[in-house]
C-alpha cells in the first residue's frame, strides 16, 4: 500500500555519496566550459518576465 502522507523534500534522507558524485559531475562540466554565460541567462529571464517567449540561451 502507498504511503498515505507524501513526504516533503526536507524529510528525505541525505545521500552524501550521490551528492558528492553530482557535485563532481557539475564541476567537470564547468571545467570543460559547458556553461551558459550569466549575461545571456539574465537577458533570457528578463524577456520571459516581460512576456516574450524565447528559447533558452546557448553557450
Amino acid at each position: 500500500m502507498a504511503d498515505p502522507a507524501p513526504k516533503s523534500v526536507f524529510d528525505l534522507e541525505e545521500d552524501t555519496a550521490l551528492e558528492a558524485r553530482l557535485d563532481a559531475e557539475a564541476e567537470a562540466e564547468i571545467a570543460a566550459g559547458n556553461t551558459v554565460p550569466h549575461h545571456k541567462v539574465r537577458v533570457w529571464l528578463k524577456d520571459l518576465a516581460e512576456g516574450r517567449k524565447s528559447s533558452p540561451p546557448k553557450r
